[in-house]
């Protein structure tokens, strides 16, 4: 079975950070999500989705993440119910998010990290955040980081770091 949700929209308004009595952070948002196709009369229909954050990757989205920020968002898909104050149950469904990467660019022109678990850097193009420069070209990349510029000659290994 499988339950894995992957958005990419724009926050609709600040997170909520709030605490559980235990004292473990959570926050709350919604993100806006077109989608990709246009309704009847030729407008694209948009999607607001409540999505919830836990612990440290709650307050770095209350600290790092505003209203009209882009984020994308993976997670898993919940729904849970409640009584309300006239006895009726209502449904919530919503994201439980396990990684959110930012996507907007700060004031200032940097661009903002990703958090969450994160595979890599390759993750919807983020992951590191900041700047990265590029390896070095030529002479410099060959001397330094090709792992076959001394082909041809032995190499000395012993036989016990072999796993075979």
């Amino acid at each position: 079975m499988l339950n894995r949700v992957i958005l990419i929209g724009n926050l609709t308004k600040d997170p909520e950070l709030r605490y559980t009595p235990n004292g473990v952070p959570v926050a709350t948002f919604s993100i806006a999500v077109n989608r990709p196709f246009s309704g009847q009369g030729g407008e694209r229909e948009t999607d607001f989705i409540n999505i919830v954050v836990w612990r440290q990757l709650a307050d770095l989205c209350a600290k790092y993440l505003r209203k009209g920020r882009k984020a994308a968002i993976e997670g898993r898909l919940q729904t849970r119910s409640y009584d309300n104050k006239e006895g009726k149950k209502v449904y919530v469904t919503e994201v439980v998010a396990d990684n959110v990467q930012f996507l907007s660019a700060r004031e200032g022109g940097e661009s903002d990290s990703g958090f969450g678990y994160d595979p890599g850097p390759a993750a919807y193009g983020g992951g590191g955040g900041g700047s990265r420069q590029a390896p070095p070209r030529g002479n410099d990349f060959d001397k330094f980081n090709d792992p076959f510029a001394d082909a041809g000659k032995p190499i000395n290994i012993s036989d016990d770091d072999l796993p075979f």
